[in-house]
């Protein structure tokens, strides 16, 4: 029988509302991909991501313009740019080979078997009292990403530090840092004991970090999406954080995170705000990462269902219901 592909968009609302340095949502819009084969139907999940000139309309149009004869995991890279629409029809391939053979996902990847993983908790940009405020309501967790937005963060950063003390900070600019206030919110970083700092400046405009001091180490978030992009981050970044939605799947964020490691980067794994279902794939690739951010399914008032099994900020590997 011919293997079929379908896509959906499907909706789900934010618990109030996550704001970053580009602007404020309230609910997120995903496209999951199906593959069926053999009686079997594989899952994936991607994120549209605006920043990158994607639409929900364009990620599902791409995924159903597919053929799915003869499509692996390989044929894929090739037909496809990395992005969202790649991401969701690489990881529904790994979810439909592990139905297919009766093994996890990890097993065919020839990655350890997963165990429970501790994720960072996010927390919007608003001014240092709201700020503090979310802080003081997440005081449990313990490692904090906070997002900044350029002018006044080195009051956000210190009130979020005064209010969780106890909390390891990653802060998480978005490119909205400049030549002018990259100095002081820097220091401000270090006063505060922050342990990275997320893509300060905008990709394309980060030649300063080659020169400037870096008292915390520096992470490339929007100047990295695949393999090909590490070779231009030398002497600018100390880390990259790994994204499915903008590798183009579990494919090769895992060969990104291997040559990153060769190159001496440390690593993060991170998402687009997303479900259970985005978040289980890159479970694979967080397994030995310095920083983990999988954190979206925390950020909905509500998850798909079956869902990841979150305790604070422990998550647990995705039952096989779920993915893989």
């Amino acid at each position: 029988m011919r293997p079929t592909i379908r896509a959906r968009i499907e909706r789900f609302p934010i618990a109030g509302s996550f704001v970053i340095s580009r602007g404020s949502r309230t609910e997120i819009v995903v496209v999951v991909a199906e593959i069926e084969a053999d009686g079997f139907t594989g899952r994936g999940e991607g994120v549209p991501y605006a920043h990158y000139g994607e639409t929900a309309e364009g990620v599902a149009g791409a995924i159903a313009a597919v053929d799915p004869m003869g499509l692996d995991r390989a044929a894929l890279g090739l037909r496809m740019a990395p992005g969202a629409a790649r991401n969701a029809l690489d990881c529904a391939l790994w979810d439909l080979e592990a139905k297919q053979t009766g093994r996890r996902a990890w097993e065919i990847a020839g990655c350890p078997t997963p165990g429970p993983l501790v994720t960072a908790y996010t927390l919007s940009l608003g001014t240092p009292e709201s700020m503090a405020a979310a802080a003081r309501k997440a005081v449990h967790m313990p490692l904090l990403k906070v997002k900044l937005g350029g002018d006044g963060d080195a009051e956000r950063i210190a009130a979020v530090h005064e209010a969780a003390p106890r909390s390891r900070l990653i802060v998480d600019a978005n490119e909205a840092w400049r030549e002018t206030n990259f100095g002081a919110n820097m220091r401000a970083c270090a006063e505060a004991g922050v342990a990275l700092v997320e893509q300060p400046l905008p990709a394309g405009s980060d030649e300063l970090l080659r020169e400037a001091e870096r008292p915390v180490p520096v992470c490339a978030d929007e100047s990295l999406h695949v393999t090909a992009d590490l070779d231009g981050l030398f002497d600018k970044y100390d880390a990259i954080n790994i994204k499915l939605d903008k590798a183009g799947g579990l494919t090769e964020a895992l060969a990104l995170k291997q040559a990153a490691r060769e190159r001496g980067f440390r690593i993060m794994v991170g998402c687009m705000l997303g479900t259970s279902l985005g978040m289980a794939p890159a479970l694979l690739v967080a397994a030995d990462a310095e920083f983990v951010d999988l954190d979206g399914p925390l950020l909905l008032a509500r998850d798909r269902e079956p869902g990841l099994n979150y305790s604070g900020a422990i998550v647990e590997p995705a039952s096989p219901a779920l993915w893989g």
